[in-house]
């Protein structure tokens, strides 16, 4: 019997879910009418691709992706074996704080020791790729669903826990607060079984006008200058 395939998405069928969501929720098609579709944001399956998501847990992309460009320019390949090569020392200096240097020691080897195979992973269902990845210590739950939703491109991936996407339901729907997270599954569950292109749509949504309104702000041109140098 040979492997289930899972199906990922594809240009073409992110363009069916935006037309989807669009039909279903008057404030999604608002973002796409005022700020155009999202970008179909998406990486390269694998253990660099986690690697960099462990390292964009609870900090800003941009910095993440600064020590995750260091890190490429020191072990390059990179890979479990080229990681484990590097010291803690050198992961520090590189910007891996303590606790996520062990992160990504636990990844290689659990790599290198079989525990979590990569290949295996693309035909597996959602649930079942969960539930490999957090057994690995130093991956939860928005770890293993950005991978999801990144890497294997999974159609109804809800990454509930990121914070950019709680602010982005909060301001779309006019909401006083941030939403629980029951809150949230209940307003997610109109847009399945294209949740994971409805995340991209609100981080867009999130990412530009943030943007603009930090331009908005007295000196928000010069900074935006500044932090682009």
């Amino acid at each position: 019997m040979g492997r289930t395939t899972i199906n990922a998405l594809t240009s073409r069928t992110f363009k069916k879910g935006l037309v989807d969501l669009a039909s279903k929720d008057a404030d999604l098609a608002s973002i796409m009418r005022d700020f155009g579709p999202p970008p179909f944001w998406h990486r390269e399956p694998g253990f660099p691709t986690l690697i960099r998501i462990i390292l964009e847990q609870q900090v800003s992309l941009a910095s993440g992706k600064a020590t995750y460009y260091r890190l490429l320019e020191t072990a390059s390949p990179l890979s479990p074996e080229s990681f484990l090569k590097l010291s803690d020392k050198k992961l520090k200096s590189i910007g891996f704080s303590r606790q996520k240097a062990a992160y990504g020691r636990n990844l290689s080897l659990a790599v290198l020791e079989g525990d979590l195979d990569f290949k295996a992973l693309s035909g597996m269902e959602d649930e079942t790729v969960r539930s490999h990845l957090i057994r690995i210590k130093g991956i939860g739950p928005w770890t293993a669903d950005i991978y999801l939703l990144t890497a294997l491109r999974r159609p109804d991936v809800w990454p509930g826990g990121d914070l950019a996407i709680v602010e982005a339901v909060r301001r779309i729907k006019a909401l006083d607060k941030r939403p629980s997270s029951e809150t949230l599954d209940k307003i997610s569950s109109r847009w399945k079984p294209y949740r994971a292109v409805a995340a991209r749509v609100l981080w867009h949504y999130y990412l530009v006008s943030t943007r603009k309104r930090h331009l908005s702000r007295p000196g928000g041109v010069r900074n935006r200058l500044q932090s682009s140098k």
